[in-house]
């Protein structure tokens, strides 16, 4: 097989109904100079058994860890074992919205100049079945232009599901963290790399209670810490934007912090 053009990784860990599904929208699919690699951390075979029953329908690298390697750990597996020029990262309870999904994905990438590419999307809740469209704002994507530290504010990006980026391995997903993960990493990238935003539905995102960032939201322990981090790595100079300013004085308000050292 020649270098595909889109390497779709998916960290996976059990829920086979929610990858299934996935996997689905992945194999009707119009567009098809892709590979999938599914990355298990499940203890059972039952995603091993599961891509012996897709694997005929697309090209597809399975790696089974040994130990689970967890959030963000497995993403970066995926990515690392990733050959396509382009890196779609899709956790195994989002999928795409129909056939046509990869293929605007690929329009984007083939002719646009920019290598950091995300697109409206679909909140799907799971408890109530109702559906929510995420777009991004003209104004708010001229601020994160000017100066990417915004996000911190406000996620107008969206999960990982619904962007797509060059693929360059020596950006990885920072390990230290799970709240700001995703923020961090597209900071990190916007830094240096211009982005490209599609104003049409490719991703539907599955929104429910046993999310990592459910768990995290609102969680002190998780929060505080992870933002002090994040100052530490990125520097006091962010503070000088009035929208991460006050997203500073928010954390410190809500959580009644009255020292550096929050809990």
């Amino acid at each position: 097989m020649s270098q595909p053009l889109i390497s779709i990784c998916i960290p996976a860990y059990k829920r086979i109904n929610f990858l299934r599904r996935l996997l689905n929208s992945i194999a009707i699919q119009t567009f098809r100079n892709f590979e999938v690699i599914v990355s298990d951390d499940s203890k059972t075979n039952e995603v091993s058994d599961l891509i012996e029953e897709v694997k005929c329908k697309f090209h597809i690298i399975y790696q089974k860890n040994l130990v689970a390697l967890g959030t963000p750990e497995n993403w970066n597996k995926a990515i690392s074992l990733a050959s396509g020029s382009w890196i779609k990262l899709m956790h195994d309870d989002d999928w795409f919205v129909d056939e046509n999904s990869l293929q605007a994905w690929a329009n984007a990438a083939i002719n646009r100049p920019e290598t950091f590419i995300y697109a409206k999307y679909n909140n799907y809740f799971f408890s109530s079945g109702k559906t929510e469209v995420m777009h991004s704002q003209l104004f708010l994507r001229y601020l994160m232009h000017r100066n990417p530290f915004v996000l911190l504010s406000r996620n107008i990006i969206g999960p990982p599901s619904v962007i797509m980026h060059k693929n360059n391995k020596d950006l990885k997903y920072d390990c230290l963290i799970k709240w700001l993960v995703d923020i961090e990493f597209y900071i990190r990238r916007l830094k240096s790399e211009k982005f490209y935003y599609i104003n049409k539905q490719l991703v539907n995102v599955g929104m429910g209670d046993e999310q990592v960032t459910a768990y995290c939201h609102a969680n002190p322990h998780i929060e505080i810490p992870e933002f002090f981090y994040f100052l530490e790595k990125t520097g006091l100079i962010q503070l000088k934007n009035i929208l991460v300013y006050d997203t500073w004085w928010r954390l410190f308000r809500n959580y009644n912090i009255r020292n550096n050292l929050g809990l």
